[in-house]
Formats: C-alpha cells, sequence, structure tokens
C-alpha cells in the first residue's frame, strides 16, 4: 500500500479546510494510505516513511508560513532520502494577488531540491490549488482532485 502524507499548518481554518479535500481526494483512491499531520505533529520519520509529500500553507508576505518553512528546514538532517517521492503543495491567501502562486512555488521549490517528484497539470491552478479567504466549493473541488491525482501517481510509482 502506498502512502500519502498530507502536512499543513492553519490558524484560521482555511487551509485546513484545503487539507481535508485533499486529504478525501487521497483517500478516494484504492490502495493508497493517507496520513494527514499538522505542522506542528510531523517528524522526519514521517517524510521517509512516506512514498508522496503535500505540503499547505497560509500565505504570508508571498511565502509559506514560518512553521511550514521550520518543519521543511528541518528535513536537512534526512538530506537525500526524499529522492523519488511525489510532492505536491497547496496554500491559502487573505486576498487576490497576496502572493499564493509565489507560496506555492517555494514549496515547490523545497520539495524539489530534497529531489522529490512534482507533477504538474493542465487543468489549473498550475502551482497547486488555492483559496482566498475562506475556501469556496470549487476551491475545494480543485484540492480534492489534486489529492486523487497525487494518490494515483504513487499508486503508480509506488503500488
Amino acid at each position: 500500500m502506498s502512502r500519502v502524507l498530507v502536512i499543513y499548518f492553519s490558524v484560521t481554518g482555511n487551509t485546513k479546510a484545503l487539507a481535508d479535500a485533499v486529504v478525501k481526494g487521497v483517500t478516494s483512491v484504492a490502495g493508497v494510505e493517507c496520513i494527514p499531520v499538522t505542522a506542528a505533529e510531523v517528524t522526519n520519520q514521517d517524510w521517509v516513511a512516506a512514498d508522496a509529500i503535500i505540503v499547505g500553507s497560509p500565505t504570508y508576505f508571498g511565502q509559506m508560513a514560518a512553521e511550514v518553512k521550520h518543519v521543511i528546514d528541518a528535513t536537512a538532517e534526512i538530506y537525500g532520502q526524499l529522492e523519488g517521492k511525489v510532492g505536491a503543495a497547496f496554500t491559502t491567501s487573505g486576498g487576490a494577488g497576496c502572493g499564493h502562486e509565489l507560496t506555492n512555488m517555494s514549496i515547490i521549490t523545497a520539495l524539489l531540491v530534497s529531489g522529490m517528484v512534482v507533477p504538474g497539470t493542465t487543468h489549473g491552478p498550475h502551482f497547486g490549488p488555492f483559496a482566498v479567504g475562506k475556501p469556496t466549493a470549487k476551491d475545494l473541488e480543485r484540492a480534492e482532485a489534486m489529492g486523487i491525482r497525487i494518490a494515483q501517481l504513487t499508486a503508480k510509482l509506488f503500488g
């Protein structure tokens, strides 16, 4: 069975709502186990044990939250052990034009530097799902679809 780790940090509940939709998508794929965990709870061993890692963060000043950056920085201790795993990102922001694409790209950049495989999509949003404020039904649908895509790819690669 393939394992997908969904790591997120949320203050207002908006990022958690997207995380819940991602988890719903992942768990709908047969043969894939989903492990949702907050940034405060995740360990490096969780990263190593997973076949795929999806990271979600609110957008702070056009970047991921410090709590998420701290979790990613901690993976320096396991550098090289994430190579070949599947990765993806999602985010929320307080307004349009506040940097949600930059936030997803900052997460994706860290995943790529760790040697992870990050698939894109032609269906958009290209860098990963996002919500401006409280997630709409469409935002949740996109997050769920990303969870499905990542779970299906992970099952193909690791199932």
